[in-house]
């Protein structure tokens, strides 16, 4: 089977969420499939594994709809895309697309990195289903990342066609830390910022834990960081990073008390899933993604309770609360890899060729 996975989306300096999937994705099932990336920029080529590729438009060009007739030359069994944007008309191969989560019909503002007709676009985008409905019935297949994101596919009735689990995973070959060394009073966050996430019920609990430092490791925008700056109470330690490495993200899980997310939406959940891999605690917002992600191995707050969230810090300070936490993260992450995520890719790949013959 002739496999092509749009790598579009890969970023250029440092992977973000749906970078890291479509990169893991394509190693792992270049082992099991005749696998071809599409890029858009060959800067995108060093976050991407050694696999053939071909060099195409960019996924916000406005050529984007007629994408296929060029996909069409390369004669490929199946395309998979990890948006479900990409286009499709006069395709002839089979097509799967991805729906990650519907957080933005509820926080409908776009990611600030995208053109402004983009983010405009966008917002107009999720006022109402229906434009989901037209893209999600477009392909042949829909992939997702939850059953709690398939379950409410299914609830608001956003696709006929067959919609199947494509899971996400922690980056593979971390090595989980020492659970018997004590670690330091540092609290993690990744993770963007946009509102939805939260951050600012973070910064504001810091006030109770003056002996912690709160670490926000992700890249943010000046304007956002001036809007949280302004929040740090008199003897808190907050910490903008503006981006870490890989390695010096695994170096931090290793030595921190905690990674620490109080999001109100989220379509998986991935940095909950890399600290547990390596065995660091989690403390998460009490919501179903979470507690599918997480199961009994996380520490579930309120979000909107800042002394919630101090009291599950607290207790973390107990060496034997925090060891068991760290070994239950360990156990609950091997639940996900990206070999069996890949291998959920291949299957559903070979149910659209299959089903392709039938007709």
């Amino acid at each position: 089977m002739k496999l092509i996975i749009d790598a579009r989306f890969t970023r250029t300096t440092h992977h973000d969420g749906i970078s890291r999937f479509t990169s893991c994705l394509i190693e792992e099932s270049a082992k099991r499939a005749d696998v071809t990336m599409l890029i858009n920029d060959p800067a995108q080529l060093p976050l991407l594994p050694d696999v053939p590729y071909v060099l195409i438009n960019s996924p916000l060009s406005p050529f984007e709809p007629f994408v296929a007739y060029k996909v069409n030359k390369l004669k490929p069994d199946v395309v998979f895309s990890p948006m479900q944007t990409m286009g499709s008309m006069g395709r002839n191969y089979g097509l799967i697309l991805t729906l990650h989560d519907l957080i933005y019909y509820e926080h409908p503002k776009a990611p600030g990195f995208l053109p402004l007709p983009v983010r405009l676009g966008w917002f107009l985008f999720h006022q109402m289903y229906w434009p989901q409905r037209m893209l999600l019935n477009r392909p042949d297949a829909v992939a997702t990342v939850s059953e709690t994101t398939r379950g409410l596919i299914k609830k608001h009735k956003l696709s006929r066609k067959r919609v199947e689990l494509v899971s996400n995973a922690p980056a593979p070959g971390a090595i989980p830390r020492d659970p018997g060394k004590i670690p330091d009073k540092t609290l993690l966050y990744m993770g963007s910022f946009m509102p939805y996430k939260n951050v600012e019920t973070l910064i504001c609990a810091m006030g109770q834990l003056p002996d912690f430092s709160l670490h926000l490791l992700s890249n943010i925008a000046p304007h956002r960081e001036a809007e949280l700056r302004a929040l740090i109470q008199p003897g808190s330690t907050v910490v903008f990073h503006h981006g870490v490495s890989d390695a010096e993200y695994q170096d931090l899980l290793k030595t921190t008390t905690a990674l620490v997310s109080l999001s109100k939406a989220e379509g998986y959940g991935l940095p909950l899933v890399e600290a547990m891999n390596v065995g660091t605690p989690v403390i998460a917002t009490d919501m179903p993604i979470f507690r599918e992600v997480g199961s009994d191995a996380i520490s579930y707050v309120d979000p909107e309770d800042p002394d919630k969230f101090v009291r599950a810090v607290r207790e973390l300070t107990d060496p034997h609360v925090w060891t068991a936490a760290s070994k239950a993260g360990v156990e609950r992450a091997g639940f996900y890899t990206w070999g069996k995520s890949a291998g959920q890719l291949i299957e559903l790949a070979q149910a659209v060729v299959d089903q392709r013959k039938k007709r």
